[in-house]
């Protein structure tokens, strides 16, 4: 295997090669174990046991995706130095085809485990090492999702360390068929549901991958009587599957007798559990396209608006009016930065509503062209272009009819789109792309902007007459840096909702993180703070998370602060000096870290109780810890 090995590398790798190709680091790391959250998710266990089993070993062990891209390192700290001058770390690629024959690149190269000791790697920059690594592969598929490397000095060697690299690879797969057969069985909780609402129709379920795992006693029967040209004459459901792209389904290569409107995407609190195929009995009306955001379990009965995470004046008065503006038929503008949870005040309005169970659709106006915006929104006949689907397809005013439609970035609605917008919202009526007849529609509107429409309608880029139509009432959601109360309610929130789509436990956080969080201004709101977490949570391990672990944007102090000009300008106009206006910002910090929690705010700070008093009222802080204070309870 070796000697296949050298002859595949030679001539394509340069064999005086010293390390790896330096590593991806910050935003391009996190895309990168994001995009493997599945196996991070299931490696942290055996990842987290490396940092005691590997102690004076002199060996790490390292966690690869299927390119040979390193996720994780973990195992002997003396080995650190070494690691890092042969770029064996977190980011750097070791496929064979760009580090010669090494045991990470040369497993998944082969798909079989393998030990390289010395001089048999390839490139003499790394002939100092012994590794031996096994790929780790799907247990749903058997395709390989990446390998697990342990890796040290020549003097380190041991002809054990392959046993252990297939004992941990095998404990890696067992945690995710463990986790597949969670989400399976959720999925088929919800498909026992559905049945009772779906009559004579077929009904066919698949998992996130996309196969078929379940189907009622109707399936087969409907869909004979559909699939029976051409490619798909004699196809059963086992041989049907449903092609994803990122975790969603695509609709670009399903069989032709297929309409994509028959799709539905099961969500269980953000995440994708499968989807369903329902086939409709032809004597049965065409069902509209919609996902399904399912209900949170233990949540029925419960006011959607009680969900929304928030304490801090400003967010209960606008959760306050909305709950008054969901009463409600008339169309709703939601105004705010981007980030700060429109989407979700959009769900809340529909839920809180007068039909909770109609269709909810969302769709983002400017994340199309003005010839796709136009398709999605109108819907289209068969032929009413080139490359039009067979049958025509469901525009969403019509799939959203007797339920609600948000539309989010509606100031990124081409000018000449905004007419027939503003049609619809007269008339009731939807004429669907290439069709004469118009169909009678109802629906709610809410539109939700980061931009000022006044002003875009003062510029000519926004029709005045559309504007008045869709902000009868509009709400202001505040920023996150107005309520950097509510951090420390946010951070716990969130990092229980990602540490359960990981499958971890959810980590302590340390003081300096939260301290280092309420420093930021958050220019991209909630959304950047999830994101944040994530990749703490993500690169932090079993341990607390700390301020070192959040991403080096946030560690820059000059980084989305507002500027330290334009905060010496504010605390020189409140009569303070520079090292007073420090001072007031260190002690906001540690406030905001311990919650208004005066003796231990003293204490970090290295304070007496009554100086810190003196210094509150010096620099007007107690309305801010009586804030802090309310929000803890």
């Amino acid at each position: 295997m070796i000697d296949d090995s050298w002859r595949r590398c030679h001539g394509a790798v340069d064999p005086s090669r010293e390390q790896a190709l330096p590593p991806v680091q910050d935003d391009a790391l996190h895309d990168l174990l994001v995009t493997n959250a599945d196996l991070v998710r299931a490696s942290a266990g055996v990842m987290a046991s490396a940092r005691d089993f590997l102690s004076e070993t002199g060996t790490v062990m390292v966690l690869t995706d299927t390119s040979g891209s390193i996720l994780s390192v973990q195992g002997d700290t003396k080995l650190r130095d070494p690691s890092e001058k042969i770029h064996l770390m977190p980011g750097a690629n070791w496929a064979e085809g760009s580090c010669g024959t090494n045991a990470i690149g040369t497993a998944l190269q082969i798909g079989q485990p393998i030990q390289i000791h010395a001089g048999e790697h390839f490139c003499s920059g790394i002939k100092r090492w012994s590794c031996s690594a096994s790929v780790i592969r799907n247990p749903t598929n058997n395709a390989i999702l990446g390998a697990i490397d342990i890796s040290g000095l020549t003097t380190s060697y041991s002809r054990h360390s392959l046993a252990l690299a297939v004992a941990a690879a095998g404990r890696i797969e067992n945690r995710l068929a463990r986790r597949e057969l969670t989400l399976r069985y959720r999925l088929l909780n919800h498909y026992l549901e559905r049945l009772s609402g779906i009559g004579n129709d077929g009904l066919i379920v698949f998992d996130r991958h996309g196969r078929p795992v379940k189907a009622n006693e109707r399936a087969a029967e409907v869909m004979s009587s559909m699939a029976h040209t051409g490619d798909s004459a004699g196809l059963g459901i086992r041989d049907l599957t449903l092609p994803c792209r990122q975790g969603e389904p695509s609709t670009e290569n399903i069989p032709e007798w297929i309409d994509a409107n028959w799709i539905e995407t099961i969500r269980i609190k953000g995440q994708r559990l499968g989807s369903f195929l329902v086939l409709p009995d032809k004597s049965a009306t065409m069902r509209r396209s919609r996902v399904r955001v399912l209900p949170t379990p233990g949540a029925a009965g419960t006011d959607a608006f009680d969900t929304l995470v928030g304490e801090a004046p400003a967010y209960l008065s606008a959760v306050e009016r909305a709950r008054l503006l969901a009463r409600s038929t008339a169309p709703v503008l939601l105004l705010g930065e981007t980030g700060v949870g429109k989407d979700a005040f959009a769900q809340a309005f529909h839920a809180t509503g007068r039909n909770p169970k109609a269709p909810f659709l969302a769709l983002n106006c400017g994340g199309f062209s003005r010839d796709l915006l136009s398709s999605e929104l109108f819907g289209y006949t068969e032929g009413a272009f080139t490359g039009a689907r067979r049958g025509g397809m469901t525009g969403k005013f019509e799939a959203a009819d007797g339920g609600t439609l948000f539309l989010d970035e509606i100031g990124e609605m081409p000018l000449d789109l905004q007419p027939h917008l503003l049609r619809v919202l007269e008339t009731g009526e939807v004429y669907r792309i290439g069709e004469n007849s118009p169909r009678k529609v109802s629906f709610r509107l809410i539109t939700a902007t980061n931009r000022d429409l006044k002003e875009e309608v003062r510029e000519g880029r926004f029709r005045m007459d559309l504007y008045y139509r869709i902000a009868v009432t509009s709400l202001r959601l505040p920023a996150l840096r107005d309520r950097l109360e509510d951090l420390p309610l946010l951070v716990d929130y969130l990092l229980a909702d990602i540490a359960g789509r990981y499958d971890v436990p959810v980590p302590a956080v340390a003081p300096s993180f939260l301290a280092r969080l309420g420093a930021h201004q958050w220019p991209g709101n909630i959304r950047e703070l999830r994101n944040a977490l994530e990749g703490a949570l993500l690169i932090g391990g079993n341990g607390p998370l700390e301020a070192k672990h959040l991403p080096s944007d946030l560690l820059d102090d000059d980084f989305g602060t507002g500027g330290t000009d334009e905060s010496l300008t504010q605390g020189e106009a409140d009569g303070l000096t520079p090292l007073e206006i420090a001072e007031k910002d260190a002690i906001e910090r540690v406030l905001l870290a311990n919650q208004g929690n005066l003796a231990s705010v003293a204490r970090e700070l290295g304070l007496a109780k009554s100086t810190l008093y003196v210094k509150l009222d010096r620099f007007g802080l107690r309305d801010r810890v009586s804030r802090l204070r309310a929000t803890r309870g």
